[in-house]
């Protein structure tokens, strides 16, 4: 059987990757995941780049629209929040287990440095960004304690479907 069919026969995401649909509750932990990305990274993001170093971002021209275009930087972390809460139960399966904390914060930080390199490296080839340090250093900076922040938060969130108790 293919593995398309075999996919379209599960009844959820969660039982394809082995893990027991227990009531709903994957599906949850899934929303929350997401809902938690997203309140996790705004609650970050806002303030870095809008209110404490916005002047700063504007300086060195990483920021040239006078207003951004919150909607697609909303999307994006909504996106993101998918991506972490899609992968997070296989890699934390794939690694076996252990506290979920430890686990969210390894998983969030080996995600993030995607991220990292796009937002910051690749943002910083294809832009006129001067002094490049700074932006590189501020950047890095923002990712670092977003995803620490996001590790807890996802390894918070999914606790309980983590623990060897929950798998009876």
């Amino acid at each position: 059987m293919s593995n398309v069919n075999q996919l379209s026969k599960n009844k959820c995401f969660a039982d394809s990757i082995g893990l027991e649909n227990r009531g709903g509750r994957m599906k949850k932990v899934f929303i929350f995941s997401v809902i938690g990305y997203f309140v996790a990274t705004m609650a970050v993001a806002y303030p870095w780049h809008l209110v404490l170093f916005h002047e700063k971002y504007v300086a060195m021209g990483a920021f040239t629209r006078e207003t951004p275009i919150m909607p697609f930087g909303i999307l994006a972390i909504i996106l993101q929040g998918v991506v972490f809460a899609y992968f997070y139960p296989i890699f934390y399966k794939h690694k076996g287990g252990g506290n979920p904390i430890i686990r969210g914060l390894q998983f969030s930080l080996f995600m993030g440095v995607n991220v990292w390199t796009v937002m910051v490296f690749a943002t910083a080839a294809k832009f006129k960004i001067e002094p490049v340090f700074d932006f590189i250093l501020y950047g890095t900076a923002f990712q670092i304690i977003q995803f620490v922040l996001v590790g807890v938060v996802i390894g918070w969130l999914n606790r309980e479907s983590s623990t060897p108790a929950s798998a009876s």
